[in-house]
């Protein structure tokens, strides 16, 4: 991942050193497993607990020679605990240890990422509260529908991202297994209980069944778990780049002291921050896919999904971290314009009422296909500037024989629309 999109805690996590040092956890577990075995002597396993290291730049210059990492890995922690050293990788194939030390890696990072969205849950939930009451208008296809809470529109964002939650939970377990199996997954050279007690020390499941490798399609599941975040975190985000636009103004993503929006326009206010969300979610679907195609390999294995997942995995964490972090700071410190939100609903001069005007007519015996030409008749003329909607109706005999100037102004009350808003937050609990 590029520098610009790290975060702290994935580069740790992603890092090198990190990497290696999984790898010893896992070589480090299964001797002591050997060692409770009694094939490793009590003796022999002290020393390798103690000694075990491994030097970055050795590993480099081995691997320049037999051209496999993990040999040159091994080879490595051999050299750094001597005699004993003949132990390290007993039984083994590179897959047990490469994959067993992946499933902590990718377990870990996603740890932090569902604490992560944990907290930017709490903030969706919060700030829908804080505007559970407060009147918009709500639109289809991008067009003045009827007047809604903006609470609950962020109160739908706190439900989307809960779904998200139980799939990352869901992903967590399935991809909560270790593989100590030994070549195709026989356990030839290495028993069962070697990868049970293994697995248990790490705090990983033994998979029920593997071949060479553990199979590819919980790591798809998680990647696409991913690329659904990251979607709904897109389609927040959209929401809020069309509110902030110069025509709406009704809510903005936070614009900092000193921040510039244009290098050549001084008075550019853009959604960069949501813009820039929008474009990760696109990389994440395309790693997602990414990861399917790597379900189907050769036989037992082949490593062609070895290379794909070198660069998806730590990216696709750096980003999914970044993007809920980012999301975090727009939620915290949105803008919200609680006058322009009144404006806007009182721009179609009546027009959103319409269904009202039309149920009222129906209600009291006017066949409905009569009551929806004369009210989208009146509306049309509404839209053509030819007056306001609210004027016009009463002056319609059909309508005025049926509804009295009073009963239509009371058919014109934004708060009707908000009168089951409490029902919907009573289904959260905050």
């Amino acid at each position: 991942m590029i520098e610009r999109y790290e975060t702290e805690v994935m580069r740790h996590i992603w890092s090198d050193e990190n990497k290696y040092r999984t790898w010893l956890e896992v070589e480090l577990a299964v001797c002591r497993a050997w060692k409770e075995e009694g094939v490793i002597p009590q003796e022999a396993y002290e020393v390798i607990k103690e000694r075990a290291t491994f030097d970055i730049e050795r590993i480099k210059e081995i691997e320049s020679k037999v051209h496999h990492d993990v040999i040159a890995f091994v080879s490595c922690v051999a050299e750094s605990v001597g005699e004993e050293g003949r132990f390290i990788h007993l039984g083994l194939t590179s897959s047990d240890v490469l994959d067993t030390a992946s499933a902590l890696l990718l377990k870990r990072s996603l740890e932090v990422v569902m604490e992560e969205l944990s907290l930017l849950s709490k903030l969706v939930l919060d700030k829908a509260f804080s505007c559970k009451y407060l009147p918009c208008i709500g639109r289809t296809h991008g067009v003045h529908a009827e007047p809604m809470s903006f609470g609950l529109k962020l109160l739908n964002w706190y439900s989307q991202l809960k779904r998200s939650e139980e799939r990352l939970t869901l992903a967590h377990d399935q991809i909560n297994y270790g593989k100590i199996s030994g070549a195709v997954g026989t356990y030839a050279h290495c028993p069962p209980s070697i990868e049970k007690k293994a697995c248990l020390l790490l705090g990983l499941k033994p998979a029920p069944i593997s071949n060479q490798i553990l199979q590819r399609d919980s790591h798809a599941f998680l990647l696409q778990t991913l690329a659904l975040l990251a979607s709904s975190l897109e389609n927040m985000a959209l929401e809020i780049r069309h509110l902030q636009r110069t025509e709406v103004l009704e809510a903005m993503e936070p614009f900092s002291k000193g921040q510039k929006g244009s290098s050549a326009m001084p008075h550019k206010r853009n959604p960069i921050l949501c813009e820039r969300i929008c474009g990760m979610a696109r990389l994440l679907r395309g790693y997602s896919f990414s990861a399917m195609e790597n379900v189907a390999l050769w036989h037992e294995r082949d490593i062609s999904h070895s290379s794909v997942e070198r660069v998806i995995w730590p990216d696709a964490f750096h980003i999914t971290h970044y993007m809920i972090r980012t999301f975090k700071r727009i939620v915290e410190f949105m803008e919200i314009d609680a006058e322009r939100m009144a404006k806007n609903i009182e721009m179609t001069r009546g027009l959103i009422f319409s269904q009202r005007v039309l149920l009222a007519l129906v209600e009291r015996g006017m066949n409905r296909d009569e009551a929806y030409g004369i009210v989208q008749r009146y509306a049309l003329k509404c839209w053509n500037g030819e007056g306001d909607f609210r004027v016009m109706l009463p002056q319609d005999p059909a309508i005025s024989s049926l509804l009295s100037a009073d009963q239509l102004r009371e058919l014109f009350d934004v708060g009707y629309y908000l009168r089951y808003v409490d029902d919907i937050f009573d289904r959260f609990d905050k």
